[in-house]
């Protein structure tokens, strides 16, 4: 399987924060801001925002003279137990922070082993997770999910999965046309959020942003009822905009 990758804006804030991270870890004794717009090249405005995001999340700390040193998330890196722990546990706080920001409950997906894994999501009682009426694993082509799972295949990926999976009609809305599908899937830009219109299930909306690390398929997704419908591209714009340090995450 190949992946039909393509670069996002959170592919490219977590490269930058990356090499921001990478240019701290060189510099034992710390470094400060000017230093790191040098060596990154990157502008001011950019930077800032890049140090404040791994501040947050606990890659770097700033000394009391302004220089900035690595946290201790950075160092927690080396262990591979207190790696997956603390991986998970940024994770968490990653998607319950979008989940308070998009007012909807978000999801981290995965495709491994040709299936569809929802690995961590976020919910809570004004933002309801939707009801898994039928396994995700088996309803790639009428998710959001699914959809920018698969999207982020090639052509043969994407027909080896529905070669396995049966396009069942679950609502009036489902594409169940493999072709109708892959010309759409095609057709779909990877800067732009993948939408299900009640395609899964009646009475739910739901967008998808790809966060791909390496050789790895992943996407945010979340989902609302149908009559929240009028907030869901900007919901899914604010999901893509607080991707990055998700994808960040997953990519260290």
């Amino acid at each position: 399987m190949a992946l039909k990758h393509e670069s996002t804006a959170p592919y490219h804030s977590a490269q930058d924060a990356l090499r921001v991270l990478e240019t701290v870890a060189r510099h034992t004794t710390g470094v400060t801001d000017a230093e790191l717009a040098r060596h990154t090249g990157l502008g001011t405005e950019r930077l800032t925002a890049l140090l404040r995001m791994l501040r947050r999340e606990g890659y770097v700390e700033q000394l009391a003279d302004g220089a900035y040193v690595t946290g201790e998330a950075f160092g927690r890196l080396g262990s591979a137990h207190h790696r997956d722990e603390a991986l998970r546990g940024r994770l968490q706080r990653n998607l319950d922070r979008l989940r308070d920001s998009v007012g909807a409950a978000v999801y981290l997906s995965r495709y491994v082993d040709g299936e569809i894994h929802v690995t961590q999501c976020a919910e809570g009682p004004a933002t309801p997770a939707v009801n898994e009426w039928v396994d995700f694993r088996s309803a790639a082509h009428a998710s959001a999910i699914g959809k920018s799972l698969l999207g982020q295949l090639d052509l043969n990926g994407r027909r080896d999965h529905l070669s396995r999976h049966r396009m069942a009609r679950l609502t009036s809305r489902t594409i169940t046309n493999e072709r109708v599908l892959l010309s759409r899937l095609d057709a779909q830009a990877p800067t732009v959020p993948v939408l299900d219109l009640q395609e899964y299930a009646v009475g739910t909306v739901c967008a998808a942003v790809p966060v791909t690390a390496g050789s790895t398929v992943g996407c945010l997704a979340l989902s609302l009822p149908v009559e929240h419908a009028h907030r869901l591209r900007e919901a899914a714009d604010t999901l893509n905009r607080g991707a990055a340090p998700v994808l960040l995450s997953l990519a260290i």
